[in-house]
């Protein structure tokens, strides 16, 4: 492959405001609080506990009373927590772009649109694979609870239906990492998986129509490279692309602490700046060179790159992608296997066929690309509080 054109690597910026600036930055958030007195890291340690916490076993044994058909009406505290388990859930540039309610004997997941990114999601893809993201914890978290759920789509409302019934409590290794999931935008070890692993995460991804290609061969990762690198550069010469993920880059801890949702800098294994220098450096002081080159070893650092393919584009269908991600991710995390969207060469219309046809899917739509491997973990993202979600 020929070293690809500069370009800027998407949801990674480097701060080229030179080195006597930045260099040597510390993770401020981590050890100072914001004005109600929570640090960063204090902040994720709440919001990511795990799950099944003190008095959830009363819970279960409330919903899964003997002959009993029916679940009696949701108490409200295990919608807080199926809810917060639900958002642990991936979203595009962490926008947590849904809506929860309880409507009879379930919980319904709503598209949060004020939360829509227009110029990366036209057509509002990811939205809805992102709700797909939290139909699918809430579902492992229902479960370890002691309830079983059915989901639908209604297209009236554009809605994930969950319905709830009484099940036999299970603690599943997936429910169990829904805690520490994250994308983990950095360097890998460049080591191969074993097969056992590579078949785990493939029969995790792949599920109700929808398929994942895990591609391991150098030759294909630089292919798909080669697609990142294109989509990278187009996304670059777009003002509204840019403007909009300037608009949910969190530039410091205070940030992230105020606002719960964006992409922290310091989660992405950036310098945390001041918001003011953060806009500053984002608008004029990139380096397209050193962007490009991280993509370039990042990519190349990975032990592969995994690829899903829904069999019908649409929003039913794209939900679908979500729980099948979701399912690969939390998989991947029970494994110790860090994970990282490289999704550019789909959210750039024009270059989805030219993909497709590298992979050889015909007319099927390439829905989410992502690489993995081995790695050290970033800074948690944060959420929303659960009262801000609930309709």
């Amino acid at each position: 492959m020929q070293p690809p054109a500069p370009t800027l690597q998407r949801r990674h910026f480097f701060i080229a405001a030179g080195p006597a600036l930045l260099a040597g930055t510390p993770w401020l958030g981590a050890c100072q609080p914001a004005a109600g007195g929570e640090t960063y890291a204090e902040a994720a340690a709440r919001i990511r506990r795990p799950g099944l916490p003190p008095g959830a076993a009363t819970h279960v044994a409330a919903v899964a009373a003997p002959g009993r058909t029916v679940p009696p009406e949701l108490k409200p505290e295990l919608v807080h927590e199926l809810v917060r388990l639900a958002t642990l859930a991936a979203s595009s540039h962490n926008t947590q772009c849904w809506r929860f309610a309880v409507e009879g004997q379930g919980i319904t997941i709503l598209p949060d649109l004020s939360r829509r990114c227009p110029a990366v999601d036209p057509d509002d893809h990811h939205l809805f694979v992102s709700l797909g993201c939290a139909a699918e914890n809430l579902a492992h978290a229902a479960l370890a609870h002691g309830l079983q759920t059915e989901l639908r789509f209604d297209p009236q409302r554009d809605a994930v239906q969950l319905a709830l019934a009484p099940a036999a409590a299970r603690r599943t290794a997936l429910f169990d990492a829904i805690a520490t999931r994250q994308c983990t935008r950095g360097d890998y070890d460049g080591q191969a998986l074993a097969p056992a692993e590579l078949a785990l995460l493939e029969s995790a991804g792949s599920a109700g129509g929808v398929r994942v290609l895990m591609l391991t061969a150098r030759s294909a990762v630089d292919r798909v490279l080669e697609a990142v690198v294109q989509g990278n550069t187009a996304q670059m010469a777009d003002l509204a692309f840019m403007r909009e993920l300037q608009s949910w880059i969190r530039f410091n801890g205070a940030q992230a602490l105020r606002s719960g949702d964006g992409l922290f800098s310091v989660a992405s294994g950036q310098p945390e700046v001041p918001g003011w220098l953060g806009g500053l450096a984002f608008r004029w002081l990139f380096t397209p060179q050193d962007e490009n080159d991280k993509l370039v070893r990042q990519m190349r650092s990975s032990a592969g790159v995994a690829v899903f393919v829904g069999p019908v584009a649409d929003k039913a269908h794209w939900v679908d992608v979500g729980r099948a991600y979701e399912r690969f991710a939390l998989q991947a995390t029970a494994l110790g296997i860090r994970h990282a969207f490289v999704n550019q060469p789909v959210e750039v219309a024009a270059l989805r066929p030219v993909l497709a046809a590298a992979l050889g899917l015909g007319g099927l739509r390439p829905d989410l690309v992502l690489r993995f491997g081995r790695g050290p973990a970033l800074p948690p993202s944060l959420r929303r509080p659960v009262q801000a979600v609930l309709a």
